[in-house]
C-alpha cells in the first residue's frame, strides 16, 4: 500500500511540475460587451491536435493551460458569429499577454452551428453538449467510465449519475428511453466506443406543453448520441469466462443494441457466480417504471409500505456465496408520426448465502446478545412495462402505461443466539424460514391539452393493485414470548408459523389548469383525489412435535382488517419571475377521511387541513443558482400500522399496529446551491435540509432481556433531522481533484418500557481524491475516505470509525495490453477500543486486445489478498449492532469477449 501511494504521489508531482503556460484573454462583441459561453479551442499549428479548450465566463474572460514550446492556434467560436483564429507563439517564451478577441456577426448561421458543435463542450441554453472524444483516452469500457471524465458529471459506485449535484432522472440513447431511463443499467452496459456525444438536458420536462410551467430546476436528463456507423445494424458484445475460487467460477454476458430512426432494441443478459449483481432487491423497489407522484408538493404523504419479512438487500460485498442470473429487453418503435410504443422486461434471480456474526447491545436492558447466522436466500424478480404515447398535434398528447412487478423470495437460516441474564448464559438455537410472493399492477393515463396560447389543461389518473402473501416460520429451542403465545410447553422445540395476506387498490386522479399571465408568470389550479382500499389478514399457529396443528383463538394473534383512506384536495400555485428570482407559493385545501373495520368494530375520522408550500429559485448566473423549498406535509400510514394483531418480525421481535394512530405533521425545508463554471471547470454543490416532525408515528417498545414487543404511537415530542452534504470538483488540464462530504444529525424520541428516551444519531463521511486523465501515460487515482458514526441512546453512546485510503491505476503498454488495479485499506474500530479490524481489498485485471481486433482476452483477479470478512455497524431504537460478514474468497477468472 505504501509503495503504491508513493508511486502515485511521485507521478502526480512530476505532472504538476511540468512546464505549462496559461493563456488568458477576453472575448467581446463589436460593441465591446463581454460574451459568455464562447468556445475557445487551442490546437497545435504543426499538426492540428487539440491541447486545450475553454469557455468564457459571464465577463467574457477565458483561461487555457497548454504545454510550452509550441505554436498554437486559438479558435474562438460563438453561435451566430464568425469564428476568429489567433496565433500564439510559445516556442521560446513562457508567458503571454492577455488576449483581446473580438467576434462579429455572421449571417451564415449554419456554418457557425457546425463549427461550434465540434467543440469539446457546447452550451446552448439549458443544454450542455460534450464531445466525448475530447475527454477520453480510449481505455474506457462503459458509459459510466466516460461520464466520470466529463466536467460537472459524477457517477457513484451504484451507477447513479449526478450533474452539478442534481440526480439524473432519465437516460436516453438517440432520443429514445433506455430501459425507461434507468441510469444504472445505462452506465454499466452501454459500450463506451459507441458514444459520440453526451447531451445534458437541464430543466427537463418530457411533455412539450408543460415546459416552464412548473419548477423543473432539479430535473436533469441525459441523451447519448451514437457514433456514425452504429445505426441500422446490431452492435454490442458477447463474453464468457471460467475461473476458480474455492470452486469453479463462471460468467456469461451478452449485450446487444440496435438503433434506427424509428426503432431501438436493447438486449442484456448476464449469468455468474462471481459476486456481480446486475439487479438487486433494492433496484427492484427503486425501479418505479417512470411512474411519478404527481401529487408531490400537494402536502399529502400516503405510501403503500412493503410488507416483506426483513430480507437483507443483496450486496456482493456482504455475501459468502452469490449466484446471479439476469435478463433484460427493451424496445421502442415509432408506429407513425403521431404514435410511438415502447416496452421493457427484466428478470433477475439472485441466490445468496450469508454467514455473519453479530454483537447486539440492547439499550434499555443492558443485555448483550451474540449471534451467529448462516442463511441461504433467493430473490426472483420480474418487471414488465408497456407504454404508448399518442400526439396527433402540438396541442394534445395522451400517454398510457401499464407496469407489472412480481417477486418471489425465500430465505432459510440457522441462528445461534447467546445472551446473559441473572441465571448466566442462555443459548437458543433457531431455524427460520421466510417466504414472500407479491404482485403489483400499476396503470397510468396522462392527457395534456393546450386550449390556446394562455390556457393549458393536464389530467392524470393512476390505479395500483397490489397483493402480497408473506409467510414466516421459526423453530426455537427456547419458548418465546411466554406472556403472549399460548404454546404447548411439553416439547423440546417450538414450531411457530404465521400466514399473512395484504391486498391493496389505490386510485389517484388530478386535473391541472395553467393560465399563463405573461412570459414571467402563471397560475396553476388543481383538483384531485387519493383513494386507497386495503385488506389485511393474518394468523399465528403452532405445529407440535407430533404434527398436531394448534390454531390460536386469541384475537390478539390474528388480523381481519379493512382500511380505507381518502383525500380530496383543491390547490393553487402562483409562479412569478422577477429579476433573478422565481417565486412559487402554493396552498392546498384537503379533506381527509379514514375508515377502519377490524375485530373491535368500526372507526371513522374526518378532518380538513390547509397545507402551504413554497419554492423559490435564485438564478445568480447561468451556471450558478440557489434554490429553497418548504413543504408542510400531513403524513398518514397505511394498513400495516393499524392492524392490532401481533406480527412476527423475527424470532425475538413481535409487532402490532394501533387502530387509534393519527397522522403526523412534517415541516421540510431544503436549500440547494449549485455552481458549475465552464470558465475554470469547477463544480460546487451543497445541500442543507431540515425536517421537523410533530405527532410523528414512533415505536412504543417493551423489551425483556433480548425479546421485544413493539407497537406504534404518536410521539408527544418533536423529532428533528438536520443534514448537509456537498461536493467540490476541479478539473485541470489532465487531472481532477474531488472532495465530498455527508453529515447528518437526527434526534428522535422513543418510548421503551414505558419511559421516554431521546435517541441521537450523528453520522459523518468525508472523501477526497486526485485522479489523472493522460492520453498515453499511466492513469491513477489516490484518495482517502473517513467515516464517523456516533449513536447515542439514553446513557449509552457508541462511536465507530472507519479510515479507508484507496488507490486505483490503469496502464496501457505494448499497444495491446491494459492492466487495471484498485486497492482499498480498511481500518475499522470503535472509540472504546473493544472492536478493531483491519483488512485490505485488492482487485486487478489484465486485458489483451490487438488494435482493430474484435476479440479481447482478460485475466481477472478479485479479492487478491483473500480477505475473509468485513465489518458493518448500525443502530435502531432497540440496540446498537456490530456485524462481521464473511465474504467471497479470492477468485481468478479468464474470459474472452467478442465485440460485434
Amino acid at each position: 500500500m505504501k509503495k503504491l501511494l508513493l508511486f502515485s504521489s511521485l507521478l502526480l508531482c512530476a505532472f504538476l511540475n511540468a512546464q505549462n503556460v496559461k493563456i488568458t484573454g477576453t472575448v467581446k462583441d463589436s460593441l465591446g460587451n463581454g460574451l459568455e459561453m464562447v468556445n475557445i479551442m487551442a490546437t497545435k499549428k504543426m499538426d492540428g491536435s487539440m491541447e486545450g479548450y475553454a469557455i468564457s465566463n459571464y465577463e467574457g474572460k477565458f483561461s487555457i493551460l497548454v504545454p510550452e514550446g509550441n505554436t498554437y492556434l486559438l479558435t474562438a467560436s460563438y453561435l451566430g458569429m464568425k469564428a476568429t483564429v489567433v496565433e500564439v507563439d510559445l516556442m521560446e517564451k513562457i508567458a503571454v499577454e492577455p488576449l483581446q478577441i473580438v467576434l462579429r456577426e455572421d449571417k451564415q448561421l449554419l456554418d457557425g452551428v457546425e463549427l461550434v458543435y465540434e467543440m469539446p463542450v457546447v452550451v446552448r441554453g439549458d443544454t450542455i453538449i460534450y464531445n466525448t472524444d475530447s475527454f477520453t483516452n480510449g481505455s474506457e469500457r462503459k458509459l459510466g467510465d466516460v461520464l466520470k471524465k466529463l466536467p460537472g458529471i459524477q457517477v457513484d459506485d451504484d451507477g447513479g449519475i449526478k450533474v452539478e449535484g442534481k440526480t439524473v432522472s432519465k437516460v436516453m440513447v438517440d432520443g429514445k428511453d433506455f430501459f425507461d431511463g434507468d441510469s444504472k443499467l445505462a452506465t454499466k452496459n452501454i459500450p463506451a466506443d459507441a458514444l459520440s456525444k453526451v447531451e445534458v438536458l437541464k430543466n427537463y420536462n418530457e411533455v412539450d406543453q408543460m415546459r416552464g410551467l412548473g419548477n423543473d430546476e432539479e430535473n436533469v436528463a441525459l441523451n447519448i448520441k451514437l457514433k456514425e456507423g452504429k445505426e441500422d445494424f446490431w452492435f454490442g458484445e458477447v463474453e464468457g469466462g471460467l475461473g476458480y475460487g474455492e470452486k469453479t467460477r463462471y460468467l456469461g454476458s451478452t449485450k446487444l443494441f440496435y438503433y434506427s430512426p424509428d426503432t431501438s432494441v436493447n438486449l442484456i443478459g448476464k449469468s455468474n457466480n462471481t459476486g456481480e449483481v446486475p439487479f438487486t432487491f433494492s433496484d427492484y423497489f427503486r425501479f418505479s417504471g417512470g411512474f411519478k407522484n404527481f401529487n408531490q408538493g400537494g402536502g399529502t404523504s400516503f405510501n403503500i409500505n412493503d410488507s416483506g419479512l426483513g430480507f437483507l438487500i443483496t450486496q456482493n460485498d456482504r455475501a459468502h456465496e452469490l449466484q446471479s442470473h439476469f435478463g433484460a429487453a427493451n424496445a421502442t418503435h415509432q408506429l407513425s408520426k403521431k404514435w410511438s410504443f415502447s416496452a421493457f422486461s427484466i428478470y433477475s434471480d439472485n441466490q445468496t448465502r450469508f454467514i455473519q456474526q453479530s454483537v447486539k447491545n440492547y439499550i434499555q436492558t443492558g443485555a448483550t446478545e451474540f449471534t451467529s447466522n448462516n442463511s441461504a436466500q433467493q430473490n426472483r424478480l420480474g418487471l414488465l412495462k408497456l407504454s404508448s404515447v399518442y400526439k396527433p398535434n402540438h396541442r394534445f398528447q395522451l400517454d398510457y402505461d401499464v407496469f407489472l412487478k412480481n417477486i418471489n423470495q425465500g430465505e432459510n437460516g440457522e441462528t445461534i443466539s447467546e445472551f446473559f441474564d441473572e441465571n448466566g448464559s442462555v443459548q437458543n438455537q433457531i431455524e427460520e424460514q421466510k417466504q414472500n410472493s407479491a404482485i403489483s399492477i400499476n396503470q397510468n393515463i396522462n392527457a395534456y391539452y393546450t386550449l390556446n396560447a394562455n390556457n393549458i389543461f393536464a389530467g392524470y389518473f393512476q390505479h395500483l393493485y397490489q397483493d402480497e402473501d408473506p409467510f414466516y416460520n421459526a423453530i426455537l429451542r427456547l419458548q418465546p414470548f411466554v406472556s403472549v403465545l399460548p404454546l404447548n410447553e411439553d416439547q423440546d422445540s417450538f414450531n411457530i408459523n404465521q400466514n399473512r395476506r395484504i391486498s391493496t387498490n389505490k386510485f389517484d386522479a388530478k386535473i391541472d389548469f395553467y393560465h399563463i399571465i405573461n412570459d414571467l408568470s402563471n397560475i396553476n389550479l388543481n383538483l384531485g383525489s387519493i383513494y386507497s382500499r386495503q385488506q389485511f389478514n393474518s394468523s399465528i399457529f403452532e405445529i407440535a412435535e407430533d404434527g398436531e396443528v394448534n390454531y390460536f383463538e386469541d384475537k390478539d394473534l390474528e388480523n381481519d382488517v379493512n382500511y380505507r383512506f381518502r383525500d380530496v384536495f383543491f390547490g393553487t400555485k402562483y409562479k412569478v419571475k422577477t429579476g433573478i428570482f422565481t417565486f412559487t407559493p402554493g396552498l392546498t385545501l384537503h379533506n381527509f377521511n379514514i375508515y377502519l373495520e377490524d375485530q373491535k368494530g368500526q372507526r371513522e375520522n374526518n378532518m380538513t387541513m390547509l397545507l402551504p408550500n413554497f419554492h423559490t429559485n435564485l438564478q445568480l448566473r447561468n451556471s450558478e443558482s440557489l434554490t429553497f423549498t418548504y413543504n408542510m406535509i400531513a403524513d398518514f400510514t397505511d394498513i400495516n400500522n393499524v392492524a392490532e394483531g401481533y406480527i412476527f418480525s423475527n424470532y425475538n421481535r413481535l409487532f402490532r399496529g394501533n387502530r387509534e394512530i393519527e397522522n403526523g405533521i412534517f415541516h421540510n425545508l431544503n436549500l440547494n446551491y449549485s455552481n458549475f463554471s465552464m470558465f475554470n471547470f469547477t463544480s460546487i454543490y451543497g445541500n442543507l435540509s431540515y425536517s421537523k416532525r410533530i405527532n410523528a408515528i414512533r415505536n412504543n417498545t417493551f423489551i425483556e432481556n433480548i425479546n421485544t414487543i413493539s407497537s406504534v404511537i404518536n410521539s408527544d415530542f418533536v423529532d428533528e433531522t438536520l443534514s448537509a452534504n456537498g461536493s467540490f470538483q476541479k478539473k485541470f488540464r489532465k487531472y481532477s481533484a474531488n472532495l465530498k462530504s455527508n453529515i447528518s444529525l437526527s434526534t428522535l424520541n422513543l418510548v421503551v418500557n414505558g419511559q421516554n428516551r431521546e435517541s441521537e444519531n450523528f453520522t459523518q463521511n468525508y472523501e477526497g481524491s486526485l485522479e489523472t486523465n493522460f492520453k498515453s501515460s499511466p492513469n491513477f487515482e489516490i484518495g482517502y475516505n473517513f467515516s464517523n458514526n456516533t449513536y447515542k441512546n439514553g446513557d449509552l453512546e457508541s462511536t465507530f470509525l472507519t479510515h479507508r485510503p484507496f488507490a486505483n491505476i490503469e496502464y496501457d503498454f505494448l499497444n495491446a495490453f491494459t492492466v487495471t488495479a484498485d486497492y482499498s485499506y480498511f481500518n475499522y474500530r470503535d472509540r472504546e477500543g473493544s472492536i478493531a479490524n483491519e483488512y485490505s481489498f485488492l482487485n486487478a485485471k489484465l486485458y489483451y486486445q490487438k488494435p482493430e481486433s474484435v476479440y479481447e482476452f482478460s485475466l481477472n483477479a478479485s479479492n487478491l489478498l483473500n480477505v475473509q470478512s468485513i465489518n458493518r455497524d448500525s443502530f435502531n431504537e432497540n440496540y446498537n449492532i456490530t456485524s462481521q460478514f464473511f465474504v467471497q474468497p479470492r477468485i481468478i477468472m479468464f474470459s474472452v469477449k467478442y465485440n460485434l
